[in-house]
């Protein structure tokens, strides 16, 4: 979709490097029509916030303030199952219930199987401790030599800039941070350490930005943070994690897409978990950012009883690339604490990898990994597609289960004899 573009006042330029490339954009006022609304959406609103006008229902901090925290509120819209109902009333200090009505709008009100309602609905099954699962399973707080940096990589750290998500997942693997210490935004205080620690280290050159959502935050703090990082002459690459073009697409405003071409490149990682949330809303938000020159990948969490079969996987993965999305990362669900009704065998994300190699074009294929309990970091999985050897030949099987032989004569063959008990 095109907008008239016009340029900005010569006081109101922010530069890099003495030019400013991208020609201002329309104040949100001016299209905030222009966003799009589902008819599903509309009649939603208009039964369970018959008082929000069109221009409410489209501005997200109108979502956030009405965001579904409550029992209440969510016997208002939903039919709760008793499981439901009691989960909610226990939840004490564990992760709390967020979800924004626009979101609501895609999950079905009556049936507690319901693949989004899975995701965003507390169950009693939450509050089971299993064997194998812990508050933090990936040691990300080890790895943490200032409050809301991670350095666990040699080159690259997590920024956690942000407790506060627009919705709150409930496989999520930081629930230990909103859960303990309520919803916030870190303060300067915080940021600033951070940012020092990576001004510091000359090995830093890649920042992932996330949280909480980073995109919760107003678009003068963000953009500041994107600033400061940018002046780091070792920093290189910047990305961002956020999960709100599924959740609040109406963030997304054509003020926000211009800041972020002020800070090319940088990267976003999406998180989409199922084909209901590839909405006219969502494409609308991914086709700002991708327009905008900013590259899309997105991040999903293999879910039992949500995403959990071929068929399913291949429908989000093909929404996803119709929207500009390149899927990055299959997610073994961690082992954070109440998560065992929610993960699946590590099989079955093979069987959907190897369901979808071959079968589909390759773009459409993620990364299957296992973020290693402990701090070990992501572990690719992937199909046995490689036999062995025979002599100078390497023997391999395709999508069809047919094997071939690939004449490689140079090779010493060391790990290929040892997989074919040589």
């Amino acid at each position: 979709m095109a907008y008239p573009r016009g340029e900005i006042p010569d006081d109101k330029r922010q530069k890099r490097n003495g030019k400013h490339p991208f020609p201002r954009q329309p104040s949100p006022s001016s299209f905030d029509h222009q966003f799009t609304v589902s008819p599903f959406a509309a009649k939603f609103r208009k039964r369970f916030f018959p008082h929000a006008t069109t221009a409410e229902w489209n501005d997200w901090r109108w979502q956030l303030r009405n965001r579904i925290r409550s029992l209440e509120g969510l016997e208002r819209i939903f039919r709760l199952s008793e499981d439901e109902r009691d989960a909610v009333r226990r939840l004490g200090g564990h992760l709390p219930v967020g979800i924004t009505p626009y979101y609501a709008s895609l999950i079905d009100r009556n049936d507690p199987r319901e693949a989004l309602r899975r995701t965003m609905i507390p169950v009693g099954d939450e509050l089971v401790l299993h064997p194998g699962e812990f508050a933090d399973p990936l040691a990300e707080d080890h790895s943490s030599p200032v409050p809301g940096l991670v350095h666990r990589y040699p080159d690259r750290v997590l920024f956690l800039v942000t407790n506060f998500c627009a919705t709150y997942c409930r496989y999520c693997t930081r629930a230990r941070l909103v859960g303990q210490t309520g919803e916030y935004h870190f303060n300067a205080e915080q940021h600033a350490q951070a940012i020092e620690y990576i001004a510091a280290h000359p090995e830093i050159r890649d920042v992932l930005l996330s949280g909480g959502d980073p995109l919760t935050m107003d678009d003068r703090r963000l953009d500041g943070l994107l600033a400061r990082l940018r002046e780091i002459p070792h920093v290189e690459f910047l990305r961002i994690g956020t999960k709100i073009p599924a959740v609040l697409p109406q963030r997304i405003t054509e003020d926000f897409t211009y800041m972020l071409r002020r800070h090319q490149p940088i990267w976003l990682s999406l998180h989409f978990m199922h084909p209901n949330e590839l909405t006219p809303e969502a494409a609308l938000a991914c086709e700002r950012l991708a327009d905008a020159g900013v590259p899309l990948g997105s991040q999903t969490v293999l879910l039992k009883g949500v995403n959990d079969d071929v068929q399913t996987m291949k429908r989000l993965m093909h929404g996803l690339l119709k929207m500009r999305v390149r899927p990055y990362y299959l997610y073994q669900c961690d082992p954070i604490q109440g998560s065992a009704h929610m993960r699946t065998p590590v099989e079955k994300g093979l069987e959907i990898i190897e369901g979808l190699r071959g079968h589909t074009t390759g773009y459409a294929v993620p990364h299957f990994v296992i973020d290693a309990p402990g701090g070990g970091g992501k572990i690719p999985l992937i199909p046995d597609y490689l036999v062995g050897r025979n002599g100078p030949e390497v023997i391999l099987r395709n999508y069809e289960g047919r094997t071939y032989r690939y004449h490689d004569p140079e090779s010493n063959g060391s790990i290929l004899a040892a997989k074919a008990g040589v």
